[in-house]
């Protein structure tokens, strides 16, 4: 049963009907900067270690395994408690729980930036993912709270995207810019002053927003839906360090399979005692959700994709500094926020289904372009990719993110949120997995090793840089010769994967969105689909 959602001062709001709310003031768009610094600060998490891992490494000397896991275990616990947080911040408040994470985010980054073993900073870099997973989805709950009218709350779904695009895209760049000048603890030490700030204005500019008789929190489910997210993820991961499947591959897969059936036993059993369940599933059986979900999943796999390789192509094979390759991939970035913007106003005027399959096809577009890379390419052409994809990833995100939370109801915003979320992640972990496993493995099978070349050199380009330096001068430019060609390759082959793969998407998202919208006129709606909550095309 559907119940009111609170919002400020306690007064119960519909925020899924037609557009009929009042214009947000000044507090409303102070609010949504005030929610847009923890997504950025989150987002950035996930893609900042990667330039700080030499200093890391030489500093702490984790075996090859811990190191692993200190990239890994953050997008691996973030991923597996979306869903727990989404639906715990609807029962006990989602300003609260945004406060809880924001404090603890704070915290554990202190006790990251002065780790002194590996170990320790695997534990903090967990414990960041749990507060992350209490950041994500309360922001994007809590947004819905506070725009009401569909039409500006659409810009400001598309201002938090982009937040979050541009988040991943530059951690690179800031982790550049702070080992210039500092130690390799100072890319935990930024996030501190931004969550300090938070913790005393988001209470002032915020409003509280929860469900009105929340049940008791299904403690079972919990635990089966970690069950289920964490070893998937970690099978992607695992996957795609390999280069294939492994033994350990089968067995977490194996181990999210078996706890993913048992969760929706665990479901259904509670739904027939009249008991809420930790996320209800019948959200999945909206088409427009679960297909705004999945084009979600693509964008973000597109864009992890591209950060995978082209931060290495611009480096090790063109040869520009860490933040040069940043400031060469801006222009993508600056297109993503654009684009963004431009969705929301786009939205007024074309369907939900023709601006996601518009934008699954630039991305699409920038892959196949990505198909024409060289050693020798100018790097306009890695540009034009990347621009692309950017201006594609915003396209898209804005429609799908207003679709996925309008589409369920107001008390399941932080449920629904939590599904956008996990969407982004899964997308994340794929596109590193199936991008860089793909790369990886054309890179072991073409490159050439000198007699007497170690091992690692075979693996990746950076450790065959690495080798290099140690050679004789002709010995050291045929390897980097031979090296270089095996990588381009790889992208080359990658590239084409990933487009296959976005291609496949596009035309299942695509069809089913358009079969939804087409449902929805045929119900006789002339410009709202109240069950889906987004605007149709008026013709």
């Amino acid at each position: 049963m559907a119940r009111p959602e609170v919002g400020a001062g306690g007064a119960a709001m519909d925020t899924g009907g037609p557009d009929v709310a009042p214009r947000p003031g000044p507090r409303a768009w102070l609010a949504l900067a005030v929610l847009a610094i923890p997504t950025l600060l989150v987002s950035i998490d996930n893609t900042v270690l990667g330039v700080a891992l030499p200093e890391l490494s030489a500093a702490l000397r984790p075996d090859a395994a811990t190191l692993l896991w200190v990239v890994d275990v953050y997008p691996l616990v973030l991923a597996g408690l979306l869903v727990t947080m989404g639906t715990l911040g609807d029962r006990i408040g989602r300003r609260r729980l945004l406060m809880i994470g924001v404090a603890g985010f704070g915290a554990v980054s202190l006790l990251a930036a002065f780790a002194t073993s590996a170990a320790q900073l695997v534990a903090a870099r967990a414990l960041l993912g749990v507060f992350g997973a209490m950041l994500m989805p309360s922001t994007l709950a809590l947004l819905r709270s506070v725009f009401l009218d569909r039409t500006h709350r659409r810009l400001a779904l598309a201002i938090w995207a982009t937040g979050f695009a541009a988040g991943a895209a530059l951690g690179p760049i800031v982790g550049g810019l702070l080992l210039e000048h500092f130690w390799w603890g100072s890319i935990f030490v930024m996030s501190v002053p931004p969550m300090a700030l938070l913790l005393v204005v988001a209470p002032l500019v915020v409003p509280e927003s929860r469900e009105t008789e929340p049940g008791r929190l299904d403690l079972v489910g919990v635990v089966l839906s970690l069950l289920t997210m964490g070893p998937l993820v970690l099978a992607l991961k695992l996957a795609g360090s390999a280069g294939g499947v492994t033994p350990a591959v089968v067995a977490s897969v194996l181990v999210g399979v078996g706890s993913g059936a048992a969760f929706v036993t665990h479901y259904r059993r509670r739904v027939r005692r009249g008991l809420d369940p930790l996320i209800d599933l019948e959200l999945f059986a909206r088409p427009v959700l679960r297909h705004s979900a999945l084009a979600n999943a693509t964008t973000m796999f597109g864009l992890t994709g591209l950060l995978f390789f082209s931060a290495q192509y611009l480096q090790l094979v063109v040869g520009y500094s860490p933040l040069q390759a940043g400031l060469l991939l801006l222009p993508g970035f600056v297109v993503t926020v654009v684009a963004g913007l431009a969705a929301a106003r786009l939205a007024r005027r074309f369907a939900l289904h023709q601006l996601v399959a518009t934008g699954l096809a630039l991305v699409l577009t920038g892959y196949v372009v990505c198909l024409f890379l060289q050693v020798d390419s100018a790097v306009v052409l890695l540009m034009t990719a990347a621009v692309l994809i950017g201006a594609g990833i915003g396209l898209s995100e804005t429609v799908t993110n207003d679709a996925i939370l309008a589409a369920a109801p107001p008390e399941k915003a932080g449920a629904a949120a939590a599904v956008s979320e996990t969407a982004y992640e899964v997308g994340a972990v794929l596109g590193t997995a199936l991008v860089g496993g793909v790369l990886s493995a054309v890179y072991r099978a073409g490159v050439v090793l000198p007699y007497g070349t170690p091992s690692s050199a075979g693996e990746t380009l950076g450790g065959a840089a690495d080798v290099a330096t140690t050679m004789p001068a002709d010995t050291a430019a045929a390897l980097l010769a031979s090296a270089r060609e095996a990588f381009v390759h790889g992208v080359d082959v990658a590239s084409g994967v990933a487009a296959v793969a976005v291609a496949v998407v596009l035309v299942t998202a695509g069809l089913g969105l358009r079969r939804a919208h087409r449902d929805v006129l045929a119900a006789g709606a002339s410009a709202v689909d109240a069950d889906a909550g987004h605007a149709v095309a008026r013709r």
